[in-house]
């Protein structure tokens, strides 16, 4: 709660897809959500070392965003499946 708690400095960060914000570097608002279209190879590249070195390293997958679970229409995603996600292990996430 340090971090991610009411009032704290990530807040904005927990409970939502803020990829495009970790890349940048960003609270923005407009920089909270999964795009990563139009990012430079840097952003990238800072977004991978971020997921790997401190949010992987850190802490467990618990859930996902519903982006990733269910379809448009809010049904739910028969194909998805946590081991075929990106930086997915079983044995280091769970």
């Amino acid at each position: 709660t340090e971090f991610y708690g009411k009032d704290a400095p990530y807040n904005a960060l927990t409970g939502k897809d803020s990829t495009r914000g970790v890349a940048k570097m960003s609270l923005n608002p407009a920089d909270l959500t999964h795009d990563t279209a139009g990012l430079t190879q840097e952003e990238l590249k800072a977004l991978d070392d971020i997921f790997n070195n401190v949010y992987k390293a850190k802490y467990p997958i618990v859930g996902y965003t519903s982006r990733r679970i269910l379809n448009e229409d809010g049904s739910p995603n028969r194909n998805f499946r946590p081991e075929d996600q990106l930086h997915f292990n079983i044995k280091e996430e769970f």
